[in-house]
């Protein structure tokens, strides 16, 4: 870290001037690469959230605690897609491809996102397949709101 004052050069016992390599690594730009990037991302996480575009609705309800690593989670677009995932899906499909992902275990936690201007009908009816196929824990995700009580 200490700096030479004559640029790298020294004279020997012969009094010839030999020229020895710069052992020092200049980091500052890397420095600035980095901070770039670190900007970058804290600007683009947030935007990573979910990637099918869903309006929930409000409700009261406390959040769920996260027992699971990975919760499915099912999407139903305002048109009345299915989703799974980001992965469009057939409705006859879904409770096939929900058994595969989970193993067929029927405590695997799976989340339902619906549009808040759906037919309840249609929410009920996916919701209705998910549990008359054995999954025992289907949650609603809504957005949350303070109680105005």
């Amino acid at each position: 870290m200490g700096g030479q004052l004559n640029g790298g050069s020294s004279r020997n016992a012969t009094g010839r001037q030999s020229y020895r390599p710069m052992a020092e690594i200049n980091v500052t730009p890397f420095v600035d690469v980095m901070m770039v990037l670190l900007v970058v991302f804290m600007v683009a996480a947030p935007l990573l959230s979910a990637g099918v575009e869903i309006d929930l609705p409000d409700s009261e309800a406390k959040a769920l605690s996260d027992e699971d690593n990975k919760p499915l989670e099912i999407n139903i677009t305002k048109s009345g897609q299915i989703y799974l995932g980001e992965t469009k899906v057939k409705p006859g499909a879904l409770v096939r491809i929900l058994g595969a992902q989970t193993k067929n275990n029927p405590d695997h936690r799976i989340y339902i996102r619906a549009d808040k201007s759906l037919d309840y009908g249609e929410v009920m009816g996916v919701l209705g397949t998910v549990n008359g196929a054995g999954f025992r824990k289907v949650a609603l995700i809504s957005n949350s709101t303070p109680s105005s009580k």
